[in-house]
């Protein structure tokens, strides 16, 4: 691939600041679950149902990832990023004054489920499209740290997102959470993904793009193109994100509503301690990255993995333990693991693929894995959980995860760039589906 000149830090940090957003808004969800429960569902399975619910909407990632990606091989990285950040703002504002069950009825849960699919679609072309644009953007022998920032504030996202939500139940009593609280942490999320929208506008186009436009080099087809020339990096990617999503769903946002579930903390202790356990994911995560940049990916990716089959069983016990001190421990050492494993999974995972198709591998590979393995596990780890009685349960999850992925881990060829004009991509030298 021909070597683009990177594109300024101005535009880099745009780009990576949108994830502040697509993380806070869906990492709140989670955050908020039981208090949404109650003011949107009623019954005595109303935590499912808003599970339920959240996997639902997660599944249309990869729908949104398509459609978006399509676009974006087509059109160029800044106008699907200014598309999805628009959708997001308006999903989000609506949410915060969505009325709830006791004004509407069952109607209310169910304009809730849909905001979260808008929010899913909009999200699934987002995540992909600013990974694109950071791997592009930035200088070869800093790709790793750069694409990392895309993870890194994503997590700044997620502690905004717990942060706010232990705030606004730590402050607010029971009912006044429930009446109008709720809505508060929402009404912020719209009004900062308004902010990086009207910022974002500022963005040029990446070079990597803009050169492959120019030469002619685009492809008609993206998505065809991808499943015929470069399957096995869409695999490829699948795998890495199967298990940085189980990580960071089961073993970072799930965490505060299954110390609830199972009687540890209350809502507003539990959401203190996920606080502090984000703020270790910000910390780690760039530091990963640059380890990615030195040692290369693939010996980061599986060290990682087999960490992440030996660590999460013993620390869902830590978690349950008698007391503050463990339960502490095994969230940061859990939130460690996964924020470090979304480091390195970014950049990983574009450079299984070439420009031209890029956006629309992303979509079939990693989006699809995120969409199952994210959208999916809290549900799955509450049912777990609550049906096996085994308090370990959700570890097991990540465990098995990891042991099925280390085969394509121990497989993975190496894409650090070797040298200064290098983009690094398996399949860069293979001939293009025009």
């Amino acid at each position: 691939m021909s070597h683009s000149r990177p594109v300024d830090r101005r535009s880099l940090v745009l780009a990576a600041l949108s994830t502040v957003v697509e993380w806070y808004d869906f990492t709140l969800f989670l955050y908020l679950a039981t208090v949404l429960a109650r003011v949107f569902f009623r019954g005595e399975d109303s935590v499912l149902t808003t599970l339920a619910g959240f996997a639902v909407a997660y599944l249309l990632r990869p729908v949104g990832a398509l459609v978006f990606g399509h676009f974006g091989d087509l059109h160029g990285r800044r106008a699907t990023l200014l598309a999805s950040m628009t959708l997001m703002t308006v999903a989000m504002a609506l949410t915060a004054i969505l009325p709830t069950a006791a004004q509407a009825g069952p109607i209310a849960g169910v304009l809730l489920l849909l905001l979260r699919c808008v929010m899913g679609f909009a999200v699934g072309g987002e995540y992909t499209g600013v990974v694109a644009y950071l791997l592009e953007g930035a200088a070869p022998g800093r790709r790793g740290l750069v694409t990392s920032l895309a993870a890194a504030t994503s997590e700044i996202g997620g502690l905004l997102a717990v942060a706010l939500a232990a705030l606004t139940a730590s402050l607010l009593p029971r009912p006044v959470l429930d009446d109008w609280g709720w809505r508060l942490p929402f009404a912020f999320g719209a009004a900062l993904a308004g902010a990086i929208l009207i910022a974002r506008a500022a963005m040029r186009e990446s070079p990597a793009f803009e050169t492959r436009r120019d030469a002619g080099a685009l492809v008609r087809r993206p998505l065809v193109h991808a499943l015929r020339r470069h399957r096995a990096g869409v695999l490829r990617g699948f795998a890495i994100s199967a298990l940085g999503s189980i990580t960071y769903y089961v073993g970072i946002t799930y965490v505060p509503l299954y110390l609830t579930s199972i009687g540890r903390l209350d809502e507003a202790k539990a959401l203190q301690l996920a606080t502090v356990a984000a703020v270790a994911v910000v910390l780690v995560t760039p530091l990963v990255g640059l380890l990615a940049d030195r040692w290369g990916r693939r010996p980061v990716l599986i060290g990682l993995a087999l960490l992440s089959a030996a660590l999460p069983y013993p620390l869902f016990h830590l978690l349950a333990g008698a007391t503050s001190g463990t339960t502490l421990a095994g969230a940061i050492v859990l939130a460690m693991l996964a924020g470090g494993i979304s480091a390195v999974g970014a950049v990983a995972t574009a450079e299984q693929l070439p420009v031209e198709g890029r956006l629309s591998g992303l979509a079939l590979g990693a989006t699809i894995a995120t969409a199952l393995f994210g959208g999916l596990t809290p549900w799955l780890a509450q049912v777990l959980t609550q049906r096996s009685g085994s308090l370990s349960a959700p570890g097991v999850m990540i465990a098995l995860v990891a042991i099925a992925v280390l085969p394509v881990l121990l497989a993975l060829p190496e894409t650090r760039p070797r040298s200064a004009g290098q983009i690094a991509s398996p399949a860069s030298r293979l001939p293009r589906d025009r």
